[in-house]
């Protein structure tokens, strides 16, 4: 298994924004903006939340499908906004140390 796999799908998602919308669904994504890109992750966390409540003998693969395609347009969200990978891997690295009620307490309430 390719551990460097979301920096592959980063970068493909990256050469992609200079395709067509007709040969590119990642372009087409782009094109049609932020709101559709957010709808898209909506529909794949609901999809991976139902595939988790499921007990059948498929739920394993229902899972690992359903991720996949959350993190994929979740990349797609991140290459919209001009975020990189390395971003995210380092916030999540800076948390290493912290414990998960310590960082939540710590975030700034809206």
């Amino acid at each position: 298994m390719d551990k460097e796999i979301l920096f592959k799908l980063a970068k493909l998602i990256e050469k992609r924004k200079s395709s067509s919308r007709e040969n590119s669904y990642v372009k087409s994504l782009l094109e049609d903006g932020t709101k559709k890109i957010n709808e898209k992750i909506f529909e794949e966390a609901l999809e991976l939340i139902e595939a988790a409540s499921k007990e059948d003998l498929t739920k394993k693969k229902k899972v690992i499908h359903e991720t996949a395609d959350l993190w994929f347009h979740t990349i797609v969200l991140l290459s919209s906004e001009g975020i990189r990978i390395e971003e995210i891997l380092k916030e999540l690295e800076d948390r290493f140390d912290i414990s998960g009620l310590d960082e939540k307490s710590s975030r700034d309430i809206e």
